[in-house]
């Protein structure tokens, strides 16, 4: 899938000796056209690929920051067809690589077909679905297959071979490493088994599917340090963050952040 936005980002970084940064927003938080302002200031800033969250009210793997955003999102009245217009804006405004973050609960209430066709057809380009194990995902990813869009899988550190080998085949536009059990959230330091992690990740992908790390890389070291591991790393609760403290200025804050995680994740700099 060398022609897609998402195979683009991720050659293009390797070609600059950098991992990709893949920010991660929650559509509507806090507002429509706040989200869309902050993928423009994201973009600025050097993300070739954006997630953008579905607000649930049972995020589950979300820790209490991404749990407060989607609390305030479905408060502003962000529904799953206010998340499809969010993203058609974001399509016409940048080139940002779109991939949809969702709970599979909001994409089943409509139907699953009318959701992967809907998604498509509003530019996103793959599909994470949080809750959805690889063993329970032969009858799903074909559907989003089916409407063009990429599949994006998870694999933690206590994920078995047999599993991280399923999701790595189910996965078209990266294998995404949990860095940790857990939920999401910022963390000051990357747990020391990450390395043998990535690795193994790595071996269930071969050589050409790229791997994402995510979950709890908050800080420009803790990117520095993923940036060594994988193709590209995710940043979300830090990001997040900046917009609930920020009120006044998130697009400033959001870029400041951006920016130096962008610079950690150039594998030339010690």
């Amino acid at each position: 899938m060398t022609s897609s936005r998402i195979a683009r980002a991720f050659a293009l970084a390797r070609s600059e000796r950098r991992a990709a940064f893949i920010p991660y927003l929650t559509a509507g938080d806090p507002s429509p056209d706040a989200t869309v302002a902050l993928a423009l200031v994201l973009e600025d800033a050097g993300a070739a690929v954006l997630e953008l969250g579905v607000p649930f009210s049972d995020p589950i793997a979300d820790g209490p920051v991404l749990q407060r955003s989607a609390a305030r999102s479905l408060a502003a009245g962000t529904t799953l067809d206010g998340v499809w217009r969010i993203a058609e804006r974001i399509r016409r405004e940048t080139s940002l690589a779109l991939v949809l973050f969702s709970y599979v609960n909001p994409l089943f209430r409509p139907g699953l077909e009318r959701a992967a066709r809907e998604a498509s057809d509003a530019g996103f380009d793959a599909v994470l679905v949080t809750d959805l194990p690889p063993e329970e995902a032969g009858g799903v990813q074909p559907v989003f297959r089916a409407a063009d869009l990429e599949t994006v899988f998870l694999v933690s550190p206590t994920s078995p071979s047999a599993r991280m080998s399923r999701a790595a085949r189910l996965s078209t536009g990266f294998l995404y490493v949990v860095s940790r059990p857990g939920t999401t959230g910022m963390r000051d330091s990357l747990p020391p088994d990450l390395r043998e992690t990535v690795a193994r990740a790595r071996r269930a992908a071969g050589d050409d599917l790229p791997i994402a790390v995510g979950f709890g890389i908050s800080t420009p070291a803790a990117a520095r340090l993923a940036a060594r591991l994988a193709d590209g790393i995710v940043v979300g609760s830090a990001l997040v963050a900046a917009v609930e403290e920020n009120a006044e200025d998130a697009a400033g804050a959001v870029g400041s952040l951006a920016r130096r995680l962008v610079r950690a994740c150039r594998r030339s700099e010690e």
